[in-house]
């Protein structure tokens, strides 16, 4: 039994080797296990040193999209101010700008309201006118104021510039040219020298009565002399009236009982006024009868040798020459171009 004991220590070396083998090939695992693990934890903590890194860059872009998005959304809160301020505004010109429509077209009724009353006001002054000039040729037969009152009108109806006015126009120039041609006829100047005549007529000197006393500067001189040149100027005078030398080869004038001078002239300013009323109603019979007339009387009761019933003879003699029933033409064709064009203007 014994060597069995004493030779187990000396077997018991041998393996010895394969422990050793084993516990290098252990070590050599820990140390493979450590540097697994090492690099593990390196890794890991690279890791975490890049999960840190990205965490802070991710926490860092969201801040940063954060203040992007405040200021966007602040951005966008301005915006929608601005904008709501610029659709107020946009409304407010919208209201404006409908108001200045509205006012637009007041303005442009009113104007067309204004044109046609100005334009009805100035018709109503053409028919007035063409109304007149008509009562001027009839009545009066006073052609200066019917072309003046047709002038009148044509001018009216030329500031207005229709077409629709021009049938009536070229009717007013058709009238016109009529007037125009027709013989000019001094009516207020004849009416002027008759009156002249009738007032002239109480210093015309009769010749039933001879001749006037006149006071000549030599009588005014004696007046002044000594009062025996006045006394014997005096005699002489009577001495003088109680002779009279006139010339009796012509016709006798006719003799006028006392007072009936008056009546005389009161009857020539009588004749003459009648051939005044026959000048202003185209009465020339009646108009040369009492020319006639009036002639025939200063030539008989009134002294022609004297210088103003020369004169009046005279004038009576041109104003008798003078024709006055001038055939003067209507206006039928002006009023009747008037009458369709208010006739146009109510069918409207």
């Amino acid at each position: 039994m014994m060597p069995d004991n004493d030779t187990s220590p000396l077997q018991s070396p041998a393996p010895t080797p394969l422990s050793s083998r084993r516990s290098g090939r252990l070590g050599l695992s820990l140390a493979v296990a450590v540097a697994a693990l090492a690099l593990a934890g390196w890794q890991w903590f690279e890791t975490r040193q890049k999960l840190n890194d990205l965490q802070q860059e991710v926490s860092r872009q969201l801040g940063d999209f954060d203040t992007g998005h405040k200021e966007e959304r602040g951005a966008q809160k301005q915006t929608r101010e601005q904008l709501e301020a610029l659709q107020a505004k946009l409304g407010a010109f919208e209201g404006r700008f409908a108001e200045f429509q509205a006012q637009t077209e007041a303005l442009k009724t009113l104007n067309q309201d204004i044109a046609r009353g100005r334009e009805e006001a100035t018709l109503l002054e053409v028919e007035q006118a063409i109304t007149l000039a008509g009562q001027q040729l009839q009545l009066a037969g006073n052609v200066p104021v019917a072309v003046l009152a047709l002038q009148t009108a044509d001018s009216r109806l030329a500031r207005l510039d229709r077409p629709a006015h021009l049938p009536l126009r070229k009717a007013l120039a058709k009238d016109l040219e009529r007037l125009n041609a027709l013989p000019f006829v001094d009516m207020p100047g004849v009416s002027l020298r008759l009156e002249q005549l009738i007032h002239g007529i109480d210093k015309l000197p009769l010749t039933a009565y001879g001749r006037p006393v006149e006071k000549s500067e030599a009588q005014k001189a004696v007046a002044a002399a000594p009062w025996w040149q006045r006394t014997g100027g005096e005699v002489w005078q009577e001495l003088k009236g109680l002779v009279r030398i006139q010339r009796f080869d012509r016709e006798d004038p006719a003799l006028l009982a006392p007072g009936q001078g008056y009546f005389l002239r009161e009857n020539l300013k009588l004749r003459l006024l009648n051939a005044r009323l026959a000048l202003f109603s185209r009465d020339q019979w009646t108009y040369r009868n009492e020319l006639k007339v009036a002639q025939e009387w200063l030539g008989k009761h009134f002294d022609a040798n004297d210088k103003a019933v020369a004169s009046a003879q005279s004038t009576l003699r041109q104003m008798s020459a003078a024709e006055i029933n001038v055939e003067l033409p209507n206006l039928n064709d002006t009023q009747a171009a008037l009458r369709s064009l208010r006739q146009g203007r109510d069918k409207r």
